[in-house]
C-alpha cells in the first residue's frame, strides 16, 4: 500500500517540475505567447503526473472558466472605466487637486499619491505617459529635480498597480487563490502604503545626482520651457477638465461598496436580513465596478457623443483580452495542480520546511518577474503554482498569500520590463546605468519594503 503511493507522489512531482520547466523555456526562449506556455504547461503536468488525458481536458478548461467566472467581468468593466477616466481627464484632475492642497513644497508627494490613486483603474503604462507632461511643467516653479518627480509620479503609479483590485493582475491573483476581492483591496493599500514614504526619499537622493551627471542645464531649459507652456494653458486646460468629485466617484463608490459587502459578511447573524441581501448585490465586485463604469460614462463624458464613449470603452476592452487570456490559462494550470494532487504532496512537504509558507507564492513572483519582466504574468504563475499548494498547507492566511504573489511581482524592473523603457525614455535617461540606478533600484526598494510588511503581517494574522 505503501509503495504505490510514495511512486505516485514522485510521479506527481516529476510532472511539477517538468511543467514549469516548459513553461520558463516557452516565455523565455520561444515565441510561444504565455497563454499557450500556461496551457502547455499544465498538460505536462498533469500527463506526466499520471491524469489521464480527458481528466487534464476537463480540468484546464474547468479552471479557465471557473477563474473568470468570478473576475472576468470586473477586469473588463476595471478597463472600461480606466479608458474613461484617461479620455475625460479625470486623471489630470485628481493631479491638479493634490498639488494644490500640499503645495508646491510638497509636490513630490502629491505625484506619488496622484500615482496611486490613478493606478487603480488606469494601467500604470499610460497613467505616466498622461501625467507626465506634469513633472517637467512643476520641476521649474518647485525648484526639484524632473527626475525626483518622475520616479515618485511612476512609482506611486506602479504600487497600485501590483497590489490593488480592480487592477487586473491582483484581480487575477484574487480569484485564482479564492479570497474576496475587499480584503485584497484593504490589504493592497496596507502594502502599499509603507514603501511610499521610502520612495519619496529614494527619488529625492537619486534625482538630482541622475540629473548632473546627464546635463542640467538642458533639462532645466526643458523644464522650464514646459513650465511656460504649462504656465499659460494650465488654467484653460483646468476648465475643460471634470470636478474632482465626479473624477474621484468611479473610483471611491465601488470600493466603498465592495468593502461595505465584505464588512457585513463578517456578521454571520444578520446574513438573509434584507439589508444584507442588497449590499451583498451591489457590493459584489461585478455589480460595484459595473456601477462605476455607468457613473463615469455619463457624469465625466457628458458632451461627448454615445458612439464615441462607446467606442472608448471597447478601446479598453481591447486591452484586456490578453490579460482576461493569461488569468483564465493561470486558473487552468492552477486546476491541474490541484486535480492531479501535486499542490496536495507539494504542501505536505512544503509545510515540514523551515521555511514560512507564505514566501512561495512570493519567492515564485520574484523569480518569475526577474525573468520575464512581466508583473502580472509573475502574479498569475506564482498564483497559479502556489495556490493548490497551501491550500494544503494549516492556517495559511489566503488572502496575505494572494498579496504575497503580488509583492514578489514588484521586484527589479529592468531591460525586460515594458514600463521599465517608458519611464526612462519620458525621463530622457539614455544611459544604461543610469536607467537602473532611477528605477530598478526603486522598484527593489518597494519590493523590499512591502516583504518586511508582508511578513509583519503574516506573524500577526497568517
Amino acid at each position: 500500500m505503501t509503495e504505490p503511493v510514495a511512486s505516485n507522489g514522485l510521479q506527481l512531482i516529476v510532472g511539477l517540475v517538468l511543467g514549469i520547466a516548459v513553461l520558463l523555456v516557452l516565455v523565455l526562449r520561444t515565441k510561444i505567447h504565455a497563454v499557450l506556455a500556461l496551457v502547455a504547461a499544465g498538460s505536462i503536468a498533469g500527463l506526466v503526473g499520471g491524469m489521464k488525458p480527458n481528466a487534464v481536458v476537463t480540468s484546464l478548461t474547468a479552471g479557465f472558466g471557473s477563474t473568470l467566472s468570478t473576475i472576468g467581468l470586473v477586469i473588463g468593466f476595471g478597463v472600461m472605466m480606466g479608458r474613461i477616466l484617461e479620455v475625460s481627464g479625470a486623471a489630470e484632475r485628481i493631479a491638479f487637486s493634490l498639488i494644490r492642497w500640499l503645495g508646491e513644497k510638497r509636490v513630490d508627494w502629491a505625484l506619488v499619491f496622484t500615482g496611486y490613486i490613478v493606478s487603480i483603474p488606469i494601467f500604470c503604462d499610460s497613467g505616466f505617459v498622461i501625467l507626465s507632461p506634469l513633472t517637467k511643467a512643476l520641476a521649474k516653479t518647485t525648484r526639484k529635480s524632473v527626475i525626483t518627480l518622475g520616479v515618485c509620479l511612476a512609482g506611486g503609479l506602479v504600487l497600485t498597480h501590483h497590489c490593488v483590485p480592480p487592477t487586473p493582475g491582483p484581480l487575477g491573483a484574487a480569484g485564482i487563490f479564492g479570497v474576496d476581492v475587499g480584503l485584497m483591496i484593504l490589504w493592497g493599500i496596507i502594502f502599499t502604503l509603507p514603501p511610499i514614504p521610502v520612495l519619496v526619499w529614494y527619488a529625492r537622493r537619486i534625482g538630482p545626482r541622475i540629473e548632473a551627471k546627464i546635463g542640467r542645464e538642458e533639462r532645466d531649459v526643458e523644464a522650464c520651457q514646459a513650465f511656460e507652456t504649462f504656465k499659460d494653458k494650465a488654467a484653460e486646460r483646468e476648465k475643460e477638465l471634470p470636478s474632482l468629485t465626479f473624477s474621484l466617484a468611479p473610483i471611491v463608490i465601488p470600493i466603498f461598496l465592495i468593502f461595505l459587502n465584505t464588512g457585513a459578511s463578517l456578521f454571520p447573524a444578520a446574513k438573509g436580513t434584507l439589508l444584507v441581501q442588497i449590499l451583498s448585490f451591489i457590493g459584489n465586485p461585478v455589480i460595484s465596478v459595473g456601477l462605476g463604469v455607468a457613473l463615469a460614462a455619463y457624469t465625466l463624458v457628458p458632451g461627448r457623443p454615445r458612439a464615441q464613449v462607446i467606442a472608448d470603452m471597447e478601446k479598453g476592452v481591447e486591452s484586456a483580452g490578453i490579460i482576461l487570456l493569461v488569468t483564465g490559462a493561470g486558473g487552468a494550470l492552477g486546476a491541474v495542480l490541484r486535480d492531479s494532487g501535486a499542490g496536495t504532496i507539494i504542501g505536505q512537504y512544503a509545510a515540514g520546511l523551515p521555511l514560512t509558507p507564505i514566501l512561495i507564492p512570493f519567492v515564485i513572483a520574484t523569480i518569475v518577474r526577474f525573468i520575464q519582466g512581466s508583473g502580472t504574468v509573475a502574479m498569475i504563475t506564482s498564483a497559479s503554482i502556489s495556490a493548490p499548494i497551501l491550500m494544503n498547507i494549516p492556517d495559511v492566511n489566503m488572502v496575505l498569500a494572494a498579496q504575497a504573489s503580488c509583492v514578489g511581482s514588484m521586484f527589479c524592473s529592468y531591460f525586460n520590463d515594458s514600463y521599465f523603457w517608458v519611464v526612462n525614455r519620458i525621463l530622457g535617461i539614455k544611459e544604461a546605468k543610469y536607467q537602473l540606478k532611477t528605477w530598478s533600484v526603486t522598484t527593489t526598494l518597494l519590493w523590499a519594503t512591502s516583504l518586511v510588511t508582508l511578513l509583519i503581517a503574516n506573524a500577526l494574522f497568517g
